[in-house]
């Protein structure tokens, strides 16, 4: 990961690229199925956004697959 270029996401971006809501993302992390948060402070996580967009594109290359 190049840390020059890495940008944060806070869980409103990341329910709003996903389309999921909170509850599933973090359903979705408990199973292991979802990029880790980060903390970025004593309360608040972020995502790193190359690991949320490799993981979007993954969804799209698997369900592609399988309609196929």
């Amino acid at each position: 990961m190049n840390n020059k270029h890495t940008r944060l996401l806070r869980l409103p971006e990341v329910m709003h690229k996903t389309g999921y809501g909170k509850a599933w993302i973090y359903r979705l992390i408990n199973e292991g199925l979802f990029p880790q948060p980060v903390k970025i402070g004593a309360r608040a996580i972020a995502f790193i956004e190359s690991e949320v967009d490799e993981w979007i594109q993954s969804t799209i290359d698997r369900s592609r697959q399988n309609a196929a």
